[in-house]
């Protein structure tokens, strides 16, 4: 298939907003209007549940391998490049004026197409942040680290899919949720560290 349209594709996939689909079919309920107006799989927890979490994290886990198993091992520049378009989708999806989630979910499914190395570090990320309740500043260390961990374990290909997948997360942390109040380059630092749309 042609690259384009593997990129086409990739984010078009990545955009379907399962999170916002399972909490609406579950609880009639839009997760840009709750909490932090993030639609995630955390504010999916919740709004309806683990169940829902589980039926939308899955969903959103597959998209994310979708565009890179489309690409195939045999084009590893194009498979990190629709990891990357998936995320941007699922980041900023059409199909909710633009809003969206923080990347997670297709990220891993993107890394366990390609670099799977990449997905461990991200889930150990996510559980030493729910021990010690700081979840976005562990995060924020494992995204850092992507590009230079799969370098090492991966290669450069494995480098490129690690900026591929850092880039659009650590983009949508730090535009939030809504315009930063002033002074926006505190406030700028502080949601792409904790990821937190709040004055810090």
């Amino acid at each position: 298939m042609d690259a384009v349209a593997i990129l086409f594709i990739s984010f078009v996939v990545g955009a379907i907003p399962f999170s916002n689909i399972v909490a609406r079919a579950t609880r009639g309920i839009d997760l840009r209007d709750v909490e932090s107006g993030t639609v995630s799989g955390t504010s999916l927890f919740h709004a309806a549940g683990f169940g829902a979490l589980v039926v939308a994290g899955v969903l959103d886990v597959a998209k994310g391998a979708f565009g890179p198993l489309l690409a195939g091992s045999d084009r590893p520049v194009l498979a990190a490049a629709a990891v990357a378009a998936t995320v941007a989708g699922h980041d900023w999806s059409p199909f909710l004026r633009g809003a969206g989630g923080r990347g997670f979910a297709p990220s891993l499914g993107g890394l366990l197409a390609t670099a799977w190395p990449g997905a461990v570090l991200l889930l150990a990320s996510l559980a030493t942040g729910l021990v010690i309740r700081q979840t976005g500043l562990t995060m924020f260390v494992a995204v850092v680290l992507l590009a230079p961990v799969l370098a090492i374990t991966n290669g450069p290909s494995g480098a490129l899919t690690g900026a591929a997948v850092a880039i659009p997360m650590l983009t949508k942390r730090v535009m939030g949720n809504r315009p930063a109040p002033t002074p926006r380059g505190r406030v700028y630092l502080h949601r792409l560290v904790f990821d937190h749309d709040g004055a810090p």
